[in-house]
């Protein structure tokens, strides 16, 4: 299956995002926690050339613990601020703020030497669509202050949110970008939910994503679905989910298509355990 979806909103959003660079001092780069370089949009490095960077792992709780470990060091090898947090429940938030200063510091000081005091910090948060933006912000200033959705695409345009004396936000439509660098990126934000649904073929995702957990996480996938120790196939694992779930057409047929649905709902909710399905 080709993975691809780049929607026309998605270019008017990304010429906003450029014509508002020249007043932001930091971007403010949400990623996903299980897919921290599929969830990257490689538009952003370019976008936010000469601005000071932090990188915020959302969606922490959802991903392999020892994995999230691993990105950090890599991301700061990368010379970017990073961040875990969980913008649902408000884990990591705290420190948001004193990192904000660390990585403006050099504008901080260069304001104070001209005599600038108490002009704020003005924040661009940018990220692929379902990453989590709104919810963070929403969490970040303590109260809805924008809107918020489980689907792709909720954020239109752009909105300017003044947290305190100190930061300004920027939110941003959340935008992917016109050609995956290939297969197994598009797999991967079709896999997390940043695409939507309705375009893609579920029993062939879900299959992938069976194939996978086959390999990395065998252990959670046989668990949630009372699978003996065996040999088992893609195809093989979707019959014990219609068996377990009743996932049956009329007549007792097995229902392949439900059964995905099930399985992806299981790995993006998280009862599946914490996954991540790439690593430095």
């Amino acid at each position: 299956m080709r993975y691809q979806w780049y929607p026309g909103h998605m270019t008017k959003a990304k010429r906003m995002m450029q014509e508002n660079i020249s007043l932001i001092d930091l971007v403010i780069e949400l990623i996903d926690a299980r897919i921290p370089l599929s969830s990257r949009n490689p538009d952003i490095d370019e976008l936010g050339k000469n601005k000071a960077r932090l990188i915020l792992l959302n969606k922490s709780d959802l991903a392999d613990e020892r994995a999230n470990k691993l990105w950090m060091e890599y991301f700061r090898k990368q010379d970017f601020h990073v961040l875990e947090i969980n913008a649902r429940s408000g884990k990591g938030l705290k420190a948001i703020q004193g990192m904000v200063r660390e990585a403006c510091k050099e504008k901080i000081e260069r304001d104070r030497r001209r005599g600038i005091r108490n002009r704020p910090v003005r924040a661009i948060v940018v990220g692929i669509p379902n990453v989590g933006k709104s919810t963070f912000i929403n969490s970040f200033a303590g109260k809805a202050c924008t809107k918020t959705g489980n689907k792709p695409g909720v954020t239109k345009g752009k909105q300017w949110i003044r947290l305190n004396k100190e930061l300004e936000l920027l939110d941003t439509p959340g935008i992917l970008w016109p050609k995956f660098d290939s297969e197994e990126v598009g797999r991967n934000l079709a896999l997390t939910g940043s695409m939507n649904d309705e375009i893609l073929q579920m029993t062939e995702l879900a299959s992938d994503l069976i194939s996978y957990l086959l390999l990395h996480y065998r252990e959670p996938l046989f668990e949630r679905y009372q699978i003996g120790q065996g040999d088992e196939t893609p195809l093989s694992v979707l019959q014990h989910v219609c068996e377990v779930r009743k996932c049956y057409k009329r007549g007792q047929e097995e229902d392949y298509e439900k059964a995905a649905f099930v399985v992806m709902d299981d790995f993006r909710s998280g009862r599946m355990g914490r996954i991540t399905l790439e690593l430095p």
